[in-house]
This record gives structure tokens, sequence and C-alpha cells, in this order.
């Protein structure tokens, strides 16, 4: 296994990622002194493919293993699946010497990592990411929370996993869709970051898309690096973790107006992406041919890039409820060019927004 470490200080935790390595996973929490007694979360569907895989290797490096199977979906990340754990933790006796492990994706993720943030003020966790969307994004920076019925993510904190183990072999079971939604967050980290990511993903879209094994640890690893370097420099997202954000702005409006899981979150990003490239273009950010390689790429990957119908007062009202407003104005992350972003204050979004939506209706 390939191996990369979040450094954050006291808090600091390795990612391991490899093909065909999820029986590995007790070992390495050996290596760890993670809690002998844990407790799984995963959900019916991942259950039934890898559950016995992982409790069978937490059971083989000395570990007594519970099993926490909650709802599969979007829709099911909120307070009710939460306290579905919590009772269950209580139930079944756990202490603040006791672990949670999280196997599944973005949403056990999430879960798991808010019950362990907040269950006896803090119990240690780790996360088995088996989407890819989680294993690029969601699983590394320890952001954890569940959504409220006007937001997502509203509700949460930052808490960072003791570990993060990644086995791409575990995409195979994955439907297209959610791969491709999970290559949008991978898209996401060159436009941001690394241009000579970008024009790798460009070339290797073929091998992506057919997962070979090498392409997706490679792309996993650079998505991973990336998104350790701007954490360990801004943990708690007061500045440069915000880029972070990009294409989520617009994104997350997408999936609270066509409700939780109607649109997956990647698919959301992939049209929140464009929407900032577009208003990253109209003030004069990047160029024309930033957009359409971006448009081009995204496409490629099977990603949808046009917003549903929903009327540019209905994305605004969303969008001013977003956690980076802030003292009432949005501020959002566009791109400059490929391979850079920062935060700008958008006081002109209900003008550009509409010719935006209009333009993009056109195009299509």
């Amino acid at each position: 296994m390939k191996q990369l470490l979040v450094g954050l200080g006291d808090r600091s935790y390795p990612i391991g990622i490899g093909a065909g390595t999820l029986s590995q996973v007790g070992e390495q929490l050996n290596l760890l002194k993670f809690a002998k007694k844990v407790a799984l979360v995963t959900n019916p569907l991942v259950g039934n493919h890898y559950g016995q895989i992982v409790v069978d290797a937490l059971r083989r490096s000395g570990r007594e293993v519970s099993v926490i199977q909650v709802p599969d979906g979007e829709a099911f990340k909120n307070h009710e699946t939460l306290q579905l754990i919590y009772d269950t933790l209580i139930e079944r006796g756990f202490d603040r010497y006791c672990g949670l492990v999280a196997l599944g994706g973005g949403v056990i993720g999430d879960l798991t990592g808010y019950a362990a943030a907040t269950f006896l003020r803090g119990i240690p966790f780790v996360q088995v990411p088996t989407s890819l969307l989680a294993q690029v994004d969601s699983s590394v920076g320890g952001k954890t929370g569940i959504n409220h019925p006007l937001g997502k993510n509203l509700i949460g904190a930052f808490y960072q996993p003791r570990y993060v183990h990644i086995d791409v072999s575990v995409l195979e079971s994955l439907p297209e869709r959610e791969f491709a939604a999970g290559m949008a967050e991978v898209v996401k980290y060159g436009v941001i970051e690394d241009a000579d990511f970008f024009k790798w993903l460009e070339e290797n879209v073929e091998s992506l898309l057919q997962q070979d094994p090498d392409a997706l640890i490679h792309a996993v690893m650079m998505s991973c690096q990336i998104k350790a370097n701007v954490v360990e420099n801004d943990e708690k997202e007061q500045g440069l973790r915000a880029i972070l954000n990009y294409g989520h702005t617009f994104g997350h409006a997408v999936e609270t107006l066509a409700g939780y899981g109607v649109i997956k979150h990647g698919e959301a990003v992939a049209i929140g992406m464009l929407i900032a490239a577009e208003i990253a273009r109209e003030k004069q950010l990047c160029a024309e041919k930033d957009v359409d390689r971006l448009r081009n790429l995204l496409l490629r990957l099977q990603l949808p890039v046009m917003p549903p119908d929903f009327t540019a007062s209905e994305y605004l009202a969303v969008m001013q409820r977003d956690k980076k407003v802030k003292e009432g104005r949005l501020r959002m992350a566009l791109n400059r060019g490929i391979g850079s972003a920062d935060l700008y204050m958008i006081d002109d979004l209900d003008l550009l927004l509409p010719r935006l939506l209009v333009s993009c209706t056109a195009a299509e």
C-alpha cells in the first residue's frame, strides 16, 4: 500500500491507498493502536458486498466488532439516522475507549464521523470509503455532519479520523453513475490546484472509465495529496480550504432543490463547477477555452453539465444559506484559468445567474 500523511500535529493521520487491500484493515489499525472494541457502521448495500471481509479482518486483529446498519442514501443523512447510531452505541455499552469504523460512501463517512465527534464528547473513528467520491473527498479532511431540510451539511463538526483505508478494487461494484459522480471531485482538484493533473485526466479518460488500477491509484493519490495540502494549511476552513468547495455553492443548491439523492452529489458538483467557471469567465478570471476544456472533460466522464429547471430566484434563495456567506455576502470559489482558484465576494449574482441559466438552456 502507498501512504500519505495528513499533517495536523497531534491530529495527524495516514491515508493508505492500494488495490485488493480491504482485508488488511485490521493489521493497519493494530499499527495505530486503535481501539479494540469497535462498531462498524455501514448500509445494507455496502454491507452485503464488503461487510464480512472487514468484520473478519477486524476480528483477526483481536477486535470485538458490532455492526450498525443504517439506511442507504443521502435522504437518510439526518438526525433520525444519527439517533439510531447513538441508541445502538449506548445499548451495546460503548465507552470513550471504543471506536467507530465507517464502511461506505460519503453519507456513511459523514454520519459516522459526526457520531464519533459527539458521542461521549468524542471517540476515535476511521474511514474505509467504498465510493470514489468518498475516497477522494469526504473521507479526508475531517468534515463530518448531517443535512437539514433547509440545506446540505448545515449541522456538523470538524473532527479528524485516525486513519483512512482506501482500496480502489471496491470501486468495481459501483454503478457507472456513482463512479462518474466521484470523478467530478477528481476533476475539481485539477481545476483548483494542478494544471498538469487536469491535463493528465484529459489524457487518461479511457483508462479511468475502464477502472485501470494504476490509473485509479494515481488519480486517488493525487486527489488526496492536494486535499491534504490544503487541509494542513487551513483545517477549519477559515480561508484557503474554502477553495475545496469549488462547484459546491451552486451544486448544493441543485441538491437541495431537487431533493437529496435525486441528483447525486458529484453530478451536482459537476454542474456547479461549470456555473462557477462561467462566472469566472464573466469576471475575466479565465478564458472561454478554459470553460470549454472543463465542459468537455466532464462530458467525456459521463457527467451532467446542465442545471435542473429551477428559477434563478430559487437557486439564489438556497445559495444565500450557504456556509460561505459572510455578513450577508456570498463568497464563491472561482477558478483562475486551469490549475488555480481563490475565494471571491460575489455581489452581483442576482444579475449574473439569470443570464447564465438562459445561456445554459440555449447551449443545450
